[in-house]
């Protein structure tokens, strides 16, 4: 019997059924292509919305700011926890912005008592701003300092300040007199909106304590 089936080559059956094969590695590679296409523009879109999230973030964080920054930068010191009434060594501000503390926070908002330094310091570490106003300054003063007394603000009488106002962040300090009985508030929130939160521990919210 003859048989025209040439040596080596498939038959129709074995050639349709390599079709097959060739045409489900093609479908499978367009459906890989078509999903990785996706998790690639998924990659994308959560790139995008992320980094107008996180500007939108810093618009809120720092407000609109005006005007000069008068702080200036101070050597931060180590920070260690300290036995209240213990010997402290010497800080290189006046007020404090870093160095040793107790492990007592401060709460936040507007006092009328003197409060250790001690105390306060920890509250920067935290990313808190003290505003420490000398307790010469006129009423008047005192009672727009309160508009300041929100979470992450601590608001304290110093005696041992070299000028009217100070204001403190971890590592960062702005000394003023006041001029005219004139509170400079855009000054004042401008340091606010700059420096909250920029401490080496990050404590969300108002702090509790003394």
């Amino acid at each position: 019997m003859e048989n025209n089936q040439t040596v080596g080559q498939p038959t129709k059956q074995e050639q349709r059924e390599l079709r097959r094969q060739e045409k489900e590695i093609d479908q499978r590679a367009r459906q890989r292509n078509r999903f990785m296409c996706k998790i690639r523009n998924y990659i994308i879109v959560f790139a995008i919305f992320t980094l107008i999230g996180y500007g939108l973030y810093l618009l809120v964080q720092n407000g609109e700011l005006k005007g000069e920054d008068f702080s200036r930068a101070i050597p931060v010191i180590e920070a260690s926890h300290v036995v209240v009434d213990s010997r402290l060594p010497e800080y290189n501000s006046n007020p404090p912005t870093s160095g040793p503390h107790y492990s007592q926070t401060a709460r936040s908002g507007f006092r009328e008592k003197i409060i250790p330094d001690q105390n306060i310091i920890h509250n920067l570490e935290h990313g808190d701003i003290w505003i420490a106003y000398h307790p010469r300054v006129a009423s008047k003063i005192k009672e727009e300092l309160k508009q300041f007394g929100v979470a992450k603000v601590i608001i304290t009488p110093r005696e041992i300040n070299e000028t009217d106002i100070t204001l403190a962040a971890w590592g960062r300090l702005d000394t003023f007199n006041i001029e005219d009985n004139v509170l400079p508030v855009e000054r004042i929130e401008n340091f606010i909106k700059r420096y909250t939160n920029k401490g080496p521990e990050k404590i969300s919210g108002a702090s509790g304590g003394i």
